[in-house]
């Protein structure tokens, strides 16, 4: 028996070895937290046919469970009322693995891109104060390292850890400050999935499926140019670091992106849409989706950014959706907004009242636009969340009226019974209104909750 020989069987011998273990997703881990009171999917991988044991510390409860012929297993648990730390023992002929810390509570996937992303050691408001005091050891961390795709994955890098000044600082401060306050209302563990991308469009986070029933939306996609900061390549992301995800239970989705789509503005109602959609669709969930709509900032196309804000805002027809409203918080000079604690303040409030039953009676919107009437040559605006409306400044500006030729011009308006009231010499028989659409437009109409009117067009 030659020496090529026995290392050709010693290499066969480790493969089998190493395929014959239980194998676990990454999402799977030390100190993570399982969605509460509902049906989790617990999967992986294993021999073919290879049989082995769960045991599930919340119930004291073991199940049985057998791998097909693909190699794969799922199971089925019902986790308890939030609480924890309790344990999940996988126990098999070849190995055992036991994840120690479990909790049990909310999960939070936060996706979107740079906004999203940036965390406190990118820059935040109050930066050093934030960091040392982020101990909280029932908000858990999980970061989804960048990956692409050409097809839809079955797992992703990354590991739990527990929140801490050391953890929290490197994480997406948007997503922290929307855990800390929900948590402190419930009193129950989160659990945060950071999975975004600076600089990324819609398009790479929407799954292929989506342009093949929309081709206007793949004829759209041509006008996003490149960019050094990550692919524009349609689908690519959403194979990389979301399909993975699927299978794994969560409360619900916090989004905030649109600035790469500016190029697109026009077209991303319908993307937006139909990748909420199709996210839910693969989840088989209609989970909750909130997202910030994108500040003010000088874009080079002077209308693009009021329309992705208005994109935006026509998403809310779209059932279990919420949009946190920023123009209040930003500078037209950072596309960075350093203020993410009021962002994930406004994100948890619609999250504690639309999902969770809190702060009923409470506006955690602006006003958004409803209707308009006709009055002659004025138009009377309502809006919705308008309780106590009110102008910052003296005059109430930003707002524009339409002719019959579509043509815009600037408005004179005023505030009467929680409307508004515009009107122009220039246009006798007026069609539509709008208001701060220009990308820059920073609006100074707000309601009684302190919370900014949404930019928007009636037509």
């Amino acid at each position: 028996m030659n020496l090529r020989f026995i290392l050709i069987m010693l290499c066969l011998l480790v493969t089998t070895f190493a395929k014959a273990e239980i194998t676990l997703p990454k999402i799977f881990s030390n100190e993570m937290v399982l969605q509460r009171e509902t049906d989790v999917l617990l999967y992986g991988w294993a021999d073919p046919n290879e049989e082995f044991t769960i045991y599930t510390s919340w119930n004291d409860e073991t199940v049985a469970v057998k791998t097909g012929n693909k190699a794969k297993w799922e199971i089925t648990v019902k986790t308890p009322k939030a609480g924890g730390p309790f344990q999940i023992i996988f126990k098999g002929g070849k190995n055992e693995i036991t994840l120690k810390d479990v909790l049990i509570g909310e999960v939070w996937l936060c996706s979107g891109q740079s906004n999203m992303e940036w965390s406190a050691n990118s820059k935040i408001a109050n930066r050093d104060f934030e960091v040392e005091n982020a101990n909280y050891p029932n908000i858990r961390l999980f970061t989804v390292a960048k990956r692409t795709a050409k097809y839809p994955q079955e797992d992703v890098a990354g590991t739990w850890v527990a929140c801490s000044p050391e953890t929290m600082q490197d994480f997406s401060a948007v997503a922290y400050f929307f855990a800390r306050k929900v948590q402190k209302e419930l009193n129950i563990p989160i659990g945060l999935i950071d999975n975004a991308w600076g600089a990324s469009s819609a398009e790479v986070w929407t799954p292929d499926a989506v342009f093949k029933a929309h081709p206007e939306l793949v004829e759209a996609h041509k006008k996003v140019e490149t960019n050094k900061w990550v692919t524009v390549e349609k689908s690519t992301l959403y194979n990389g670091m979301i399909a993975p995800l699927t299978k794994f239970k969560i409360a619900g989705t916090l989004w905030y992106q649109g600035e790469a789509n500016t190029a697109n503005a026009e077209s991303y109602h319908e993307l937006f849409s139909k990748m909420i959609t199709s996210w839910r669709t693969e989840w088989n969930d209609d989970f909750p989706f909130y997202y910030v709509q994108i500040a003010p900032f000088k874009y080079d196309q002077e209308f693009a950014g009021g329309m992705v804000r208005d994109q935006q805002r026509r998403t809310l027809a779209l059932k279990n959706t919420g949009m946190a409203m920023t123009s209040d918080i930003c500078t037209t000079e950072n596309i960075h907004p350093l203020n993410k604690q009021d962002v994930g303040l406004r994100l948890a409030n619609i999250a504690l009242k639309n999902e969770y039953g809190l702060l009923q009676g409470q506006d955690v919107y602006g006003p958004l636009y409803d209707s308009f009437e006709v009055d002659g040559n004025q138009l009377k605006v309502n809006f919705s969340n308008a309780d106590g409306l009110y102008n910052k400044e003296k005059k109430v500006t930003l707002f524009e009226i339409s002719n019959a030729a579509g043509e815009w011009f600037s408005a004179r308006a005023k505030l009467k019974n929680n409307e508004v009231v515009v009107s122009s010499k220039e246009v006798k028989n007026p069609k539509g209104v709008r208001y701060a659409f220009k990308s820059t437009d920073i609006g100074t109409l707000f309601n009684a909750a302190g919370l900014p009117a949404s930019t928007f067009v009636s037509e």
